[in-house]
């Protein structure tokens, strides 16, 4: 692989209007690696509050603990995984006891193309199958249509919902519905209590880039929030800006409590969080015992 340099925007524009000048410029970099081959794999790091008369279904809450290599990983995505860290600490303190079981995942390898999120899916609740093509070896393919259908497992219809930070260390403003027109209700009945804080806004509108798009791909609903911005794609996002001193602890706290509120009304509702439909592609569901059913949403 080729070696990747990540320079600031300072930089980068001062080289942009040598070059728009018609002025050479030459860059002298000293790159040093150390490569870790004692073990090659990633981990996933999850952890859970069980549930009480519907402890068999799942409320899901993440961010991925990875980062980028430039800086250390502050707000991509330390601030996430620390505000779905503090959520779980918070829903301890003050004992909930919870219907659904509530689950906290840390991601590994969202970096490399959300893997870490990818195989757990993969694993407990959907699959497409695999490309044949060599340099799809041996990689995911649940967020590829072209692979075909997904295949259902049974844990899938248990989880009620899936909630992702992936965006800086900004406030939460609202939500990105993923076209779930179902929930936009309830999030607005939720995000009642915060409107004095800032949480207000709710879109139909589809994102991408991070770690919902697996849950989503399987028909589980997957959100992922909206933050303020900040200094998030100018300055921090894959930049060696990306470390502590760039994190802002406001935020974070006004981020712990509203994801705290909607993970736990989630985990206490009737009913789980209503769902839309799965892509206009054939599906096979597995259930066994008996043979697998094919239908076409």
């Amino acid at each position: 692989t080729l070696p990747m340099v990540t320079i600031a925007l300072e930089q980068w524009n001062r080289i942009s209007r040598l070059l728009k000048a018609k002025k050479e410029v030459e860059l002298e970099m000293n790159v040093v690696n150390k490569f870790y081959d004692d073990d090659p794999m990633q981990y996933n790091t999850m952890a859970e509050i069980p549930g009480t008369d519907k402890k068999d279904e799942v409320v899901m809450l993440g961010a991925h603990l990875d980062s980028w290599h430039a800086g250390t990983g502050a707000t991509d995505n330390g601030a996430g995984s620390v505000v779905m860290m503090e959520v779980m600490r918070i829903l301890k303190a003050i004992d909930v006891k919870p219907r659904r079981t509530i689950r906290i995942a840390l991601w590994s390898g969202e970096e490399q193309g959300l893997l870490g999120s990818q195989y757990y899916v993969m694993q407990h609740f959907g699959s497409r199958p695999p490309i044949d093509e060599p340099d799809m070896k041996d990689m995911p393919t649940l967020l590829r249509r072209e692979a075909g259908p997904v295949t259902v497992k049974p844990e899938q219809a248990k989880v009620s919902a899936y909630f992702n930070v992936d965006n800086g260390s900004g406030k939460l403003r609202g939500v990105y519905l993923q076209e779930n027109a179902s929930v936009q209700p309830i999030f607005e009945a939720w995000m009642k209590p915060f409107a004095d804080l800032g949480m207000t806004t709710l879109t139909m509108r589809n994102t991408g880039g991070t770690d919902h798009q697996s849950f989503d791909a399987v028909g589980i609903p997957g959100f992922q929030f909206i933050q303020d911005p900040i200094e998030y794609e100018t300055r921090t996002h894959h930049s060696n800006m990306d470390v502590f001193d760039r994190l802002q602890a406001n935020d974070l706290e006004q981020a712990s409590a509203i994801m705290a509120w909607f993970v736990y009304n989630t985990a206490v509702r009737p009913e789980a969080l209503p769902r839309k439909a799965m892509p206009a592609l054939c599906r096979v569901v597995l259930c066994a015992p008996s043979a697998p059913i094919t239908y076409c949403a």
